[in-house]
Formats: C-alpha cells, sequence, structure tokens
C-alpha cells in the first residue's frame, strides 16, 4: 500500500504533468502553423511553450524523488491519471467533445487505479 504522503506526491506530479500538455495545446494554438524548420523558431518564441517545458522540468524532479520511494512498477501506473485529468481539463478549457467512450475509458482507468493503490 501507498502512503498518504506519496498518494500526495504522485497526485501533484499527475496535475503537473497534465498541466503541462494543457499549456502544450495553448502554445499549439496560439503560435502558427508549423510546416518547416524555419518555423521552428517561432515556436520557441512562445511562452506556453516554455511555461510547459518548465512544468515537465519541475515534474521530472518529483519523479525521480517519487521513485526513491515507491516502486517503479506501482508508481508508472498512476500516469494513467493524466489520461482521466487532461481531457476532462481539454474540454472544460479548449471545447473538445468527450462522448461515452472517453467516460468508458476514465471509469476503466479509474477503477484500475482504486485497485493498485489498495
Amino acid at each position: 500500500m501507498i502512503g498518504k504522503e506519496m498518494l500526495a506526491a504522485l497526485g501533484l506530479y499527475v496535475v503537473i504533468l497534465s498541466s503541462g500538455q494543457l499549456l502544450f495545446k495553448k502554445a499549439a494554438l496560439s503560435t502558427g502553423t508549423i510546416s518547416g524548420l524555419s518555423d521552428i523558431r517561432m515556436l520557441f518564441q512562445n511562452y506556453w511553450l516554455w511555461l510547459a517545458l518548465i512544468l515537465y522540468g519541475i515534474a521530472t524532479v518529483l519523479w525521480v524523488a517519487i521513485l526513491q520511494r515507491v516502486p517503479l512498477s506501482t508508481a508508472v501506473l498512476f500516469n494513467a491519471l493524466c489520461f482521466v485529468l487532461v481531457p476532462l481539463a481539454a474540454a472544460a478549457f479548449f471545447g473538445e467533445g468527450l462522448g461515452w467512450r472517453h467516460a468508458g475509458g476514465i471509469a476503466l482507468i479509474v477503477t484500475g487505479l482504486v485497485v493498485v493503490a489498495r
């Protein structure tokens, strides 16, 4: 069983990682179409991209700290929560649609994590 402190750390990790995904989407929406190497320069001037990369850096440091205390085979399963949070947040912030398949998949993910966390 994973202790409350590690569950909190894993939850924070998932929130940071999911936030990074949302910021990558924001960067994609606020940058013109990238059709070649010359357009990549435009992308690197996008502060949403830099914020996402900073969050990913923070998440990486937190992940290493988590792996010092939780087996990788257990900890990695919590990455699945990103598949719950990101679609829900994408629907809320970007108006992306969620159908019954998303809902069913989210329910299966959550059920699996409850089994693993016990």
